[in-house]
């Protein structure tokens, strides 16, 4: 931000060349006659002809490069400009250090002349952006592809119900893997979002993506009138995802073992995480913000708190948030089969994913896409916009400790969610509803209790659950889901239940965990956690929009 602002106070890239040349040429820079043009283009020297005044262009831009002021011209040319003083400088004071060096270096060659006139531009400071009013951020629309369903109130109410998504694997054959079941989506369709040209060419995590976010539009009322009234240039999109187009990239590794000739022409563009944001946006004719992150599991809620920092500074006035992944195919089993990470309870798959259950084996792979359509306060209520909820904050922080393991201490999750609290200016006694990242591992369901026993742990009204105990992990998807299931418990007034919590870990409260049942709750502030390997920590915060 701060970057953008000041190049936006630069003399321009043309000014800073006429200075550089003109050093050179005053010292014979590069070894070349000092009479010749300074470039070829045509351009260049009909600016330099109006520096010249009378005279050779040669000595009107020495001469004034030397009393290190800018020409006539520039000065023509750039009344009021800011900048200027920081550049140029004034003739009745003294050379600061900078200055001298400057001129000391005029004996160098060309290139060095150049570099010290570049360098101008990185050292020069500028002054701050006025303070402005800080903009609010609220949700006014949600989309979801799940395997408990593929729009947010339905998707909800099976969360309320306490029914799990989590079945026999069906789409491909599995049965010499060790774990065979997922969060597996059984029913699709793209009828109606996607072109069906688009819809058998693209991989299933951007098809997920593109459903998902055309949705979370209708859901919050953007008909193609509502759009006509938007400022393109002020929508973004930054859905992102931890996998990317993993099966059209594995196809087109099975193609080329035949011949390169048999690779599909799209497999590269179509197999990039950026690329369903990028798509999306083309299809909404948005040109804000577009792009994509990608912090493996904690994907998604780094997209959220990046398009509401958007909002905040301006940038932005609506944006599409979230993540989307879909890799419930052979490599993608079989690399999180490697990793020891899945739960291996085949026989009885309802009941895999337990997160703070002592019988835990391991998490359950899901796939789907969540969208949040974000939206600054004032934008939302000029058209009339249902309101959801509003954003408050969040904070990101690295554990610099393990590719997969959490940091004993928890110290990186502990500052996550002190820096969250700070950045939504809340207190802790404020939040009473956690949505936990909560996988159904060993290590990793422990140590988060741990650090949300510490932050949160004397709050009596707080509950904790995790929904990756009825849909799985969604991976780069996971902390959309769940935003939009937070988002969902603050609406409703429900929060729902953590099924197959039969034995709980030594050292776990229960007192502070949803039990089997969904449970009535007004919520003040709601809390999502995910957490990704690399040790990446992500906390966001909602409450009621009042």
């Amino acid at each position: 931000m701060v970057g953008a602002a000041a190049s936006s106070c630069y003399a321009s890239p043309l000014c800073t060349f006429f200075v550089a040349a003109c050093m050179s040429l005053s010292h014979g820079g590069g070894g070349g006659d000092t009479r010749q043009p300074l470039g070829r283009s045509r351009r260049r020297r009909q600016q330099l002809g109006k520096c010249s005044g009378s005279g050779s262009v040669q000595e009107a831009l020495v001469s004034s490069c030397l009393e290190f002021k800018p020409c006539s011209h520039y000065n023509k040319n750039n009344k009021g400009n800011a900048f200027t003083p920081l550049l140029f400088g004034s003739n009745s004071l003294s050379l600061n250090r900078k200055q001298r060096k400057l001129n000391r270096a005029t004996t160098s060659s060309s290139g060095g002349a150049m570099a010290v006139a570049m360098g101008m531009e990185k050292e020069a400071t500028v002054d701050k952006k006025p303070p402005m009013e800080q903009r609010r951020v609220v949700v006014t629309g949600m989309g979801v592809e799940t395997s408990l369903g593929h729009d947010p109130n339905t998707f909800y109410e099976n969360l309320l119900q306490g029914n799990s998504g989590i079945s026999q694997i069906e789409n491909f054959d599995c049965s010499e893997f060790p774990t065979r079941i997922a969060g597996e989506i059984k029913s699709f369709s793209t009828e109606g979002w996607v072109a069906p040209k688009l819809s058998k060419r693209m991989d299933k995590f951007m098809l997920y993506l593109l459903t998902a976010g055309k949705k979370a539009l209708a859901d919050g009322g953007v008909t193609d009138e509502v759009m006509a009234e938007f400022n393109k240039a002020k929508c973004g999109v930054l859905i992102g995802s931890a996998m990317g187009g993993m099966k059209v990239f594995n196809d087109a590794i099975e193609a080329l073992k035949i011949s390169y000739k048999k690779m599909n022409p799209f497999c590269v563009p179509f197999a990039t995480t950026n690329m369903g944001s990028a798509m999306l946006a083309m299809d909404l004719g948005w040109m804000g913000p577009n792009y994509s992150i990608s912090t493996a599991c904690a994907t998604s809620n780094f997209c959220i708190l990046n398009s509401a920092n958007h909002i905040i500074r301006g940038e932005a006035d609506v944006m599409l948030c979230g993540g989307s992944d879909a890799v419930i195919i052979p490599i993608g089993l079989g690399g999180f089969v490697a990793c020891r990470a899945l739960s291996q309870r085949n026989n009885d798959p309802t009941k895999a994913s337990r997160p703070w259950d002592s019988n835990r084996d391991g998490f359950v792979m899901g796939e789907g896409a969540g969208v949040l359509l974000l939206e600054e306060l004032e934008h939302a209520k000029k058209r009339g916009a249902t309101i959801y909820a509003e954003f408050l904050g969040g904070s990101f922080t690295c554990d610099a400790y393990h590719m997969t393991e959490p940091r004993p201490d928890g110290a990186g999750v502990i500052l996550c969610i002190e820096r969250a609290l700070a950045d939504a200016g809340i207190s802790k006694e404020q939040i009473n509803y956690i949505n936990a990242h909560a996988t159904s591992t060993p290590a990793g369901d422990l140590k988060e209790y741990q650090a949300l026993a510490h932050c949160f742990g004397q709050n009596p009204e707080l509950k904790v659950n995790s929904t990756k105990s009825m849909i799985g992990h969604l991976l780069g998807a996971a902390g959309a889901v769940e935003a939009i299931a937070t988002v969902q418990a603050i609406r409703t007034g429900w929060v729902h239940p953590n099924i197959n919590l039969e034995n709980p870990d030594n050292g776990v409260d229960t007192s502070l965990l949803v039990g089997p049942k969904k449970e009535r709750l007004s919520i003040k502030a709601a809390l999502s956690n995910s957490f990704g390997f690399g040790g990446h920590n992500s906390s966001i915060i909602f409450a009621p929009y009042k």
